[in-house]
């Protein structure tokens, strides 16, 4: 694995969390989900509290040295949360998106329902701090796991809402396989594999 990426420890997990946080300020699907600019910035902070513990259990949390950039990877067979893993985490869920978790269930089931089965790695969350994108940071945290996926023999799959990304993924290898937009003027997704080289 390259160096400057490692797994997320115990002790990483605030850094991780205010990595994903700012990063995912701006994403299309949250905004869309919490409207309010102040109130999604401590609601994303709430919900990757709950999600990089949950993540790191189903599979791997990696992030950059100085935490320019975190991925939460969910192992093959894991994509799909369990009843155990529901129960943990509904009531911090609910607590966090409130009167929005309607939206936020509309977006969830638009991606349950467009992911694939089987073994794959699946990549749940990927992002840079605003002040260190678009200096490769991203594209260095993603092959760090997909090394590992090639290693194995095992695709990768992930979504976005972010057009910019597209591209991005594409160069990493991963190529569009279902585009849908989520109801009640929701934001437009892409579904994209990465197989195994």
């Amino acid at each position: 694995m390259d160096e400057t990426i490692a797994a997320v420890q115990a002790g990483d997990v605030t850094a991780v969390v205010e990595t994903l946080a700012q990063a995912f300020q701006t994403d299309p699907a949250l905004s869309w989900i919490l409207a309010e600019a102040d109130h999604r910035a401590r609601a994303l902070r709430s919900l990757f509290r709950v999600l990089v513990p949950a993540d790191r259990r189903a599979g791997v949390a990696l992030r950059s040295a100085g935490d320019e950039a975190a991925s939460l990877w969910r192992a093959p067979g894991r994509a799909h949360s369990g009843t155990r893993e529901f129960l943990r985490t509904v009531i911090p869920l609910v607590a966090t998106f409130g009167t929005a978790l309607p939206r936020g269930l509309t977006v969830q089931n638009g991606i349950d329902a467009h992911r694939p089965k089987g073994r794959f790695w699946y990549l749940h969350y990927v992002g840079v701090r605003p002040e260190h994108q678009g200096k490769g940071h991203g594209g260095r945290i993603i092959r760090a796991q997909t090394a590992i996926a090639d290693a194995e023999g095992l695709s990768c799959w992930l979504e976005t809402a972010t057009p910019e990304n597209v591209p991005l993924y594409e160069r990493l290898g991963f190529v569009t396989q279902v585009e849908w937009d989520v109801p009640g003027g929701g934001p437009h997704f892409w579904g994209m594999t990465r197989l195994a080289t």
